[in-house]
């Protein structure tokens, strides 16, 4: 779950609609030879359903237990965070190359916990389930669009006031303008539309949009 600001409030997002948005982000894409790759399916199958795992633990609200604080992706526990990976690379068996880009992904992001004897196992199993499927070296520069995707959604729904980036992209947000530079969309903008529940009361849905442009 992602919890973003909105005014008193936050809304709670979803992952996969999170990732979902990154893909409808990254289908705008023309740069770095996307629009014309033969893996542009594949890649943006994985960008669309990298989080797919966090399915069943977004269907709820989960709270800490001392404080009832509803928990994010962030503050859930580390056998949350590690458990998900499996399962969102299963369901994308059928597209090995998607399956290969995800299970890289989760290595990737979590490598902050590389020296954290919990996570000990973890990043084995991620990379010996990516080799099993696509050479490291093969899909390395295809990463960069689950990457980049990832980053510009997650700062659109979490409205982090920071400036991210990676592979030479940064990423910020202008009030709900979501900034890209250098642009890679050749001039055009993107409209950008999330929903989530208000965490005051969770039956009233609430929907941010925004657009997404490039900036030199």
């Amino acid at each position: 779950m992602i919890l973003r600001p909105n005014g008193p409030t936050r809304v709670a997002i979803t992952q996969p609609d999170h990732a979902a948005l990154a893909a409808h982000i990254m289908r705008s894409w023309r740069a770095d030879g996307l629009p014309s790759s033969p893996r542009r399916d594949a890649i943006l199958l994985a960008v669309a359903e990298h989080d797919n795992g966090w399915r069943e633990i977004d269907a709820q609200f989960l709270r800490d237990p001392a404080t009832g604080a509803v928990l994010d992706f962030m503050t859930v526990s580390g056998d949350i965070k590690r458990g998900v990976w499996p399962r969102a690379i299963e369901r994308l068996s059928a597209t090995p190359y998607a399956a290969a880009l995800v299970a890289h992904h989760a290595a990737h992001v979590y490598s902050r916990y590389r020296s954290d004897p919990e996570w000990a196992d973890f990043f084995p199993m991620m990379e010996a389930m990516r080799d099993r499927l696509v050479p490291q070296q093969q899909l390395l520069p295809d990463y960069l669009f689950l990457r980049i995707g990832d980053l510009a959604s997650l700062t659109f729904c979490t409205a982090a006031n920071m400036q991210v980036g990676e592979f030479g992209y940064m990423v910020r947000l202008d009030g709900d303008d979501l900034i890209i530079t250098p642009d890679p969309f050749e001039g055009s903008e993107v409209p950008l539309q999330i929903s989530g529940r208000d965490l005051r009361d969770p039956d009233t849905i609430v929907t941010i949009t925004g657009v997404a442009r490039g900036s030199r």
